[in-house]
């Protein structure tokens, strides 16, 4: 709703244009009446419209002279106008038109005509706002990324200064919502949107707890939001860092849940030193793995204990793949339990918790490929080796860690019983990757140390077909290909896909395909 005040020296005129339009449809609430030009100066002055409908003869001060005097005093803030009058005359207008007045309408006034006008003014102001609005916000944003770099001038440092409550202390802060990733808890699948919500709220909430959040800085890093605070800004809280983080935390913890993690830098005593808060508190946000459970850092408050960039202990990352290789789900979930006890107790840093993380899972993987499979078929797989790029808590990644090794752990049970198969899926991957070679049911059965006879029955039972016949198959389909995307000569083709005689080739090709290999590319050509 945009606010709008009448003025006109007729009081039923006012009352009149009140009860003739719909004012609430037109997005539109009247707040303010005046009867002279003089006390509506007063009282756009102190009230800050945005619209004001005035007619032009008054007394005192008329109407063109009521917005010459607002806009000289406005320094670019004026409200709208709109001009009423019931005198026809262009030099009226050409004056309106001057000082920048929205629209001049004649009584007596049309509804539709009325209605139509402020509905239109209306989808300007907004427009205007919206481009506002941006265009604050991109200067906002340059600003931070200067100081936070240690690059802003003198002269844009005392500009800001003067626009900031003055203070004696500021702190760069990140807030930061985690576990937003294409992995989540299928429970969770509706926080999904959080992450395009996140900003917009957390701005409602900050305006809530400090009214004038519009001296505040707010920018968008990468995956989380930056924020300079001053202790001026913090005076309801007593300066009290802590205690603004927490409760900011817990407002936005109601929509967010327990995903929302704070970070507070260093206090420095001048905005030219924000770029030393902003490096603390990029020093806090590396503790996160070990306050993950109170989710508010202040750098001051850090021990001096420093962080580990270490490796786990091996015993523990050998127990858990041999309880993987067993399929012990219930100890695999409390071993990996201990383990994050270890990352937390001994204040691992991301980067370690990182690279422990990935040497289970460059393991885990070996372990699948030696039995022939291939771990990318695991969703599981994907999250935990993609998660770092994202903003995800310690008990997330627990999570992750411990599906993918229970997801494992059945992968490899079904392997275990494909092997005990005699392996025969990877023998068909085998002969898939071997067939332009000069191979044999023999030379493949003792490839994999088996007996010919019982492998081309084992062969047949799973695949439905003789080995031959599947061989010649793969021979075929490939020579067909060559023929088609390329001009190499029948006996090329032979040898290419694994046939030493060229004439038993073509006997072969026509066999199956019921014409020859020129037959075949003469078609293709026709």
């Amino acid at each position: 709703m945009y606010s709008v005040m009448l003025v006109d020296d007729e009081q039923f005129a006012r009352k009149g244009l009140r009860a003739l339009i719909d004012w609430r449809a037109c997005g539109l609430e009247v707040t303010e009446e005046a009867d002279n030009g003089e006390d509506a100066l007063l009282l756009i002055k102190d009230k800050k419209p945005d619209i004001v409908i005035t007619d032009i003869r008054m007394p005192v001060l008329d109407g063109l002279e009521l917005i010459r005097a607002v806009n000289e005093q406005s320094k670019g803030e004026a409200p709208a106008f709109i001009i009423i009058s019931g005198y026809n005359d262009f030099k009226y207008a050409q004056q309106a038109v001057r000082y920048g007045v929205h629209d001049f309408i004649l009584k007596p006034i049309d509804q539709e005509e009325m209605t139509r006008t402020l509905i239109g003014l209306h989808q300007k102001l907004s427009a205007d706002k919206s481009l506002k609005e941006r265009n604050e916000e991109l200067l906002i944003s340059s600003v931070i990324e200067m100081l936070i770099m240690g690059e802003a001038s003198d002269e844009k440092i005392a500009e800001w200064e003067q626009r900031l409550p003055k203070a004696s202390g500021y702190r760069y802060l990140f807030v930061e919502l985690n576990d937003v990733h294409p992995w989540m808890h299928p429970a969770d699948s509706l926080a999904a949107h959080d992450a395009y919500e996140f900003k917009p709220y957390t701005q409602t909430i900050l305006r809530q707890l400090i009214p004038e959040f519009r001296h505040m800085l707010l920018h968008e890093h990468r995956g989380r939001l930056g924020m300079i605070v001053s202790d001026a800004l913090l005076s309801r809280y007593d300066g009290d860092i802590a205690s603004f983080m927490q409760t900011l935390r817990g407002r936005l913890t109601q929509k967010f849940g327990n995903r929302v993690f704070v970070y507070a830098g260093m206090q420095v005593e001048r905005l030219s030193q924000v770029h030393e808060s902003f490096r603390t508190a990029k020093e806090a946000l590396s503790y996160k793995y070990v306050h993950d459970e109170t989710k508010t850092i202040v750098y001051q408050d850090l021990c001096d204990r420093p962080l580990q960039f270490i490796e786990a202990d091996r015993a523990i990352r050998q127990t858990l793949l041999e309880q993987l290789e067993e399929n012990k789900t219930d100890e695999i979930r409390l071993t990996v339990e201990r383990l994050f006890d270890e990352f937390r107790s001994n204040y691992f840093a991301p980067e370690a918790i990182k690279m422990n993380i990935h040497q289970i899972a460059t393991a885990v993987a070996k372990m699948i490929k030696e039995m022939g499979g291939d771990e990318r078929e695991l969703i599981s797989y994907e999250a935990i080796i993609s998660w770092h790029d994202l903003n995800v808590s310690l008990s997330e990644l627990k999570r992750l860690l411990t599906n993918f090794v229970v997801d494992s752990s059945q992968l490899l049970k079904q392997l275990r019983k494909e092997c005990a198969k005699g392996g025969i899926h990877r023998i068909k991957q085998y002969i898939e990757a071997h067939f332009h070679k000069n191979i044999s049911l023999k030379s493949i059965a003792a490839e994999f140390y088996m007996n010919p006879v019982y492998l081309g029955q084992l062969f047949k039972k799973h695949y439905g077909m003789y080995f031959n016949d599947y061989l010649l198959r793969l021979r075929v389909n490939e020579a067909k290909k060559l023929l088609r995307q390329t001009d190499l000569r029948i006996y090329e083709i032979a040898e290419k896909v694994g046939f030493s005689n060229a004439e038993y080739f073509v006997t072969q090709f026509e066999k199956t395909e019921q014409m020859t290999p020129s037959e075949y590319r003469s078609k293709l050509l026709q």
